[in-house]
């Protein structure tokens, strides 16, 4: 595999737009996902100066005196894991309103500080946040996806692709972590991916919130590996643990902080009274989830209902990867009702228009498997774009107005 580091984030132009006109700049996503080399490749460019709170010294000073420490600082900085140190925000705030010139700071988080109110509130209308995902496979390529456009826009042409088979279970165990594809083997990859969960355990999280059983957070997220894809079960994941359920919701949501998992909400609609409101869960990425399941691409093919499971999890994860470049928003829900009837990716664009992605591993679709996506154009009613679903084929087919089947390497490539 290429060496990720030459590989392009997309997101670049969305960084450079933001400074121009905004003069704080938050990239927030998880450790190791390519923050700090595209803030400093960015500010280095544009005159910034580095300084990273990773270390203890300059984090103590920042603590010590937050308001000393930023009238200190360069005209134009980079400031590293600036979630270690909360008080700073107040302190750049104060900075802010005395001089208001764009792109003067660009901030990293490894944590999400907007679940932190008065950090969120301190820096409000002065700060543009972009998020930054591992490495999505359209980056890998290095080709702009069209996926998102064309579900939203005119719909998907009739169409051939070379079937992805193998290829597939080798990309979802390989994840998007820039330094784990960096290594030689799967082998490789997957102890790196256990040796992340350890850091991030004993550092970032300790920082978050004081946990005395640190130790069962790798187990928890190892479980949650299992589940993802599925509707969110407190219960399941409490039972193996002495610890109340309220515990383990907690620790949920502080996993989710530190962007290892991703609840996606269900969506309504007023037409429908009979839909399920729990949020689904997934894992923040398809490699970490791999690697902690103890299965490798060879094992993850040959199990069927897993790969079912992680392919799923596989398509959120590039679709949301795709949204954070878009100029446009795009929101994202899963759609369950009662009797089962489900959709497992609603997005909603602009204009609250709707679409819908339903996620198959075989390499055969039939119009059986639009039932849950027709649900979904009948609630949606006007507001419908288009329904798909995505397969592990070569045709790209219409199966009725608006409704196609599309092949899973057209997300990445041209559709």
């Amino acid at each position: 595999m290429t060496d990720p580091a030459f590989h392009p984030r997309f997101v670049l132009p969305r960084l450079i737009e933001a400074l121009e006109d905004t003069p704080v700049v938050l990239i927030h996503g998880p450790r190791q996902c390519g923050k700090t080399t595209l803030a400093r490749a960015v500010g280095d460019a544009a005159g910034h100066a580095y300084v990273s709170f990773d270390g203890d010294v300059l984090r103590a000073s920042a603590q010590a005196d937050p308001v000393g420490f930023v009238a200190d600082l360069p005209d134009k900085v980079v400031l590293d894991e600036v979630q270690r140190v909360p008080a700073l925000f107040t302190a750049l705030k104060a900075a802010v309103d005395r001089d208001r010139r764009p792109g003067r700071f660009i901030l990293t988080g490894s944590a999400n500080v907007l679940l932190v109110p008065r950090l969120a509130d301190s820096l409000a209308g002065r700060m543009e946040i972009l998020r930054l995902h591992p490495l999505a496979q359209a980056e890998l390529a290095e080709l702009q996806p069209g996926f998102l456009g064309t579900l939203f826009g005119e719909g998907f042409k009739t169409n051939q692709k070379a079937r992805l088979g193998k290829e597939l279970a080798e990309r979802i165990a390989a994840g998007g972590y820039p330094a784990a594809l960096a290594r030689p083997s799967s082998r490789r990859r997957a102890t790196w991916y256990r040796d992340y969960i350890e850091t991030l355990v004993q550092r970032d999280v300790r920082d978050l919130a004081r946990i005395s059983s640190l130790d069962v957070l790798p187990r928890l997220l190892t479980l949650a590996a299992g589940q993802t894809a599925r509707l969110l079960n407190v219960a399941d994941l409490a039972s193996p643990f002495q610890l109340s359920r309220p515990t383990i919701r907690d620790y949920v949501t502080l996993l989710a902080r530190v962007f290892l998992l991703e609840e996606l909400p269900p969506w309504h609609s007023n037409r429908l009274s009979r839909l399920i409101k729990t949020p689904k869960l997934h894992l923040g990425d398809t490699g970490l989830a791999c690697a902690l399941l103890g299965v490798d691409a060879a094992a993850l093919w040959a199990d069927r209902t897993l790969l079912g499971q992680l392919l799923e999890t596989f398509v959120f994860q590039e679709l949301r990867r795709q949204a954070s470049w878009q100029e446009e928003s795009v929101a994202f829900h899963h759609f369950r009702d009662k009797d089962g009837v489900e959709v497992d990716i609603v997005l909603e664009g602009t204009g609250q228009r709707v679409a819908g992605v339903e996620v198959k591993a075989a390499a055969t679709v039939t119009a059986s498997d639009f039932r849950g996506l027709r649900k979904l154009k009948e609630s949606a009613g006007k507001r419908f774009a288009a329904g798909v679903v995505l397969y592990d084929g070569e045709v790209t087919a219409p199966f009725g107005d608006r409704l196609f089947a599309v092949p899973i390497r057209c997300l990445w490539e041209a559709v």
